[in-house]
Formats: structure tokens, C-alpha cells, sequence
């Protein structure tokens, strides 16, 4: 069991990684990895959704058509997904749809999350494949980089809006 924490771990630092690359086009820090049954990252993936003008341009999907484009199946069969924050309903019906085996995500997203947080998506005993959960790997780490993503945001729509008021001609004007 040790060793699967230590590659769940590995295998979530990457995904870290990958949310760098969204948050460095200023795009929310969310990354994703696609492993085989082998541990072969077959698909990887951050969120675009800003930079592409895409709504389902979310690291988890972009991963899913990575690795589908590579073994020309849309079935994803004994995979593991790895995501740094808890997928949407929109990720999880991928999920779901692409016939993965297994879900590990770090963060959980207490107002969009799917996966427990406020919905529970794979519980339903209707849906016609189970997917086994994992969650809070990395989840410090995780949490962290999302919380200092919108803290500076928040910041800077501060900073914004200060000059933005600053800017205001009545507050300018010389009238008297």
C-alpha cells in the first residue's frame, strides 16, 4: 500500500506542475494525469477554458482527449485520473462516459465539487460504471495554490478597481 501512496503522490506533484502551466496564462490552477494500468501517463491536461474560450476546456477533459487521441479510444479502461482539485459534474460525466477505473484528487470544491463535496455523482446506483475514489492526496498543496490563486485575484480586482475610481473624472475635475 506504501507504494501506491508514494506513486498516488508522484503522480499528484505532476498534476501541481500542470496547474503552474494554467495559472501562468491566468487560467484557475487545476492540472491533470492519465495513467495506464502500467503507471504510463498516457494523457495530461490544465484548464484552458479562459485562453480557449472553451467552457470544457477543464484540465480533467483535456487529459481524457489527450489519452484518447493517443490509444484511439474514446474507453479509457484501467486508468487512474489524477486532478488536483474535486471534479464538476460536467468532469465526472466524462469520467464516467470514458469508463475510468479509478479518481485521485487532492482539493476538495465545496461549491462545485461532484465527487462528495456538494454532489455525489458516482453514488448514484443507476449510473452504469463504478468508479473507485480517492481523495485528499496532496491535499494541503492543493488547497494552497488554489487559495493563493484567488487571494491575488482578488487583489488585483482591489488594485483595479482603485484606479479605476482614481480614474473617475468627477473625482479629477478642477470644477469648484
Amino acid at each position: 500500500m506504501d507504494q501506491q501512496i508514494s506513486f498516488d503522490e508522484k503522480m499528484m506533484n505532476r498534476a501541481l506542475f500542470l496547474a503552474d502551466k494554467a495559472e501562468a496564462l491566468g487560467e484557475i490552477p487545476v492540472g491533470a494525469v492519465l495513467v495506464d494500468e502500467r503507471g504510463n501517463i498516457i494523457g495530461e491536461g490544465w484548464n484552458l477554458s479562459i485562453v480557449n474560450s472553451d467552457p470544457t476546456a477543464h484540465a480533467e477533459i483535456i487529459a481524457l482527449r489527450n489519452a484518447a487521441q493517443k490509444i484511439q479510444n474514446y474507453r479509457l479502461l484501467n486508468t487512474t485520473l489524477y486532478v488536483t482539485l474535486e471534479p464538476c459534474t460536467m468532469c465526472a460525466g466524462a469520467i464516467l462516459h470514458s469508463r475510468i477505473k479509478r479518481l485521485v484528487f487532492g482539493a476538495s470544491d465545496y461549491k462545485t465539487g461532484a465527487v462528495g463535496s456538494r454532489f455525489h455523482f458516482f453514488e448514484d446506483y443507476k449510473m452504469n460504471h463504478g468508479v473507485e475514489i480517492t481523495s485528499g492526496v496532496l491535499q494541503d498543496q492543493c488547497s494552497q495554490k488554489l487559495s493563493r490563486f484567488f487571494q491575488k485575484r482578488r487583489e488585483q480586482k482591489k488594485q483595479q478597481k482603485a484606479t479605476a475610481l482614481l480614474q473617475h473624472p468627477r473625482l479629477n475635475s478642477s470644477e469648484k
